[in-house]
């Protein structure tokens, strides 16, 4: 019989399993072609992702300060933990083992942590650097977070390509869920690039509400599907350095998440007509084509060949030995 504490990870683990199977599905299939051992470490990092995303976002009821009082307790809970104090909570034992695993970086975690604090204040981002400030901690973070569990051949060359995903990741979900998001008071399409296809948050919200975008936020969401495109080029150089039994899983997480992009691209740019979603045929297409792809195969990027084109800023590739930026 195990003991107390083995009793718990064990369910912690499980009860990332499940949050991780509710809420992730797209990421919840591609781990399952993971190698066993390591699915319960992704659903560690995803459950400790989802957890702190729903303080923020599944407590509207209460009010910002309670919500940050929240945040705040759970945050200095998980950095006890990291001190080995005792972990009383239904998921943080979890995270805390795959952290001392796989000897993840705790800054990761901070930065991630300072992100979903933003949310709680910030409601939209003026330029597209000041939303990647906030995409470090929310997104960049996760893709070296990740990274050691997936194993790599060359863990430094692959750094920066395991970031790009996960900018890329969530450029997706933000160009999907702008309705979502604006129902929760916020927007995370850049004020100037609304301004520069003749766009304000009203024209957005009034989209909402008749499920229906007129021809200048169909041309912003295009625009903004090119530049979650360049993250993905420029993510694709990772995928084959990945060691070979998890490429399979990134393929497929790589292909689904760009699928995302193909199907509001097929509903001519319009977020708001309908959620996009890959059909289910075409989601087993993609798991049955990683898994007999070659390892090592380059992944295709998402996308038409055609359209607007728009760079990655070159400050988004920091060196490995820079620090994440304060939050604002």
């Amino acid at each position: 019989m195990g003991t107390t504490a083995e009793t718990e990870l064990d369910a912690a683990y499980a009860r990332c399993r499940e949050l991780h199977r509710q809420h992730g599905r797209t990421y919840y299939l591609a781990t399952r072609l993971l190698p066993a051992w390591k699915r319960p470490h992704v659903h560690a990092l995803y459950g400790f992702t989802r957890y702190a995303d729903e303080i923020v976002d599944r407590t509207d009821e209460l009010p910002p300060a309670e919500r940050a009082a929240r945040l705040g307790d759970w945050s200095e809970r998980f950095v006890a933990g990291l001190r080995l104090a005792p972990a009383s909570d239904p998921l943080l034992p979890a995270v805390l083992h795959t952290i001392a695993a796989f000897d993840l970086d705790p800054e990761d975690f901070a930065s991630f942590l300072r992100s979903m604090a933003m949310d709680l204040t910030i409601t939209s981002y003026a330029s597209y650097d000041d939303l990647l400030d906030y995409m470090e901690g929310s997104a960049a973070v996760i893709g070296t977070m990740m990274l050691p569990i997936l194993g790599s051949s060359d863990p430094v060359a692959a750094r920066e390509p395991a970031r790009q995903l996960g900018l890329a990741f969530q450029l997706t979900n933000f160009i999907r869920d702008v309705a979502e998001d604006l129902d929760r008071g916020r927007t995370y399409l850049p004020d100037e690039d609304l301004a520069k296809f003749g766009v304000s948050r009203d024209d957005l919200v009034e989209a909402a509400a008749r499920c229906r975008a007129g021809s200048a936020i169909r041309e912003l969401i295009e625009y903004e599907v090119a530049r979650a495109q360049a993250h993905y080029a420029a993510a694709a150089p990772g995928i084959v350095l990945l060691n070979p039994a998890s490429q399979a899983c990134m393929r497929t997480a790589y292909a689904l998440y760009g699928g995302i992009l193909d199907e509001v691209a097929a509903a001519g740019y319009d977020v708001f007509v309908r959620r996009a979603v890959v059909p289910r045929r075409r989601r087993a297409a993609v798991v049955a084509r990683s898994l007999l792809t070659r390892t090592g195969t380059p992944v295709v990027v998402p996308g038409p060949s055609g359209g607007p084109t728009v760079a990655v800023p070159a400050r988004v590739a920091r060196p490995a030995t820079d620090p994440p930026p304060a939050p604002r």
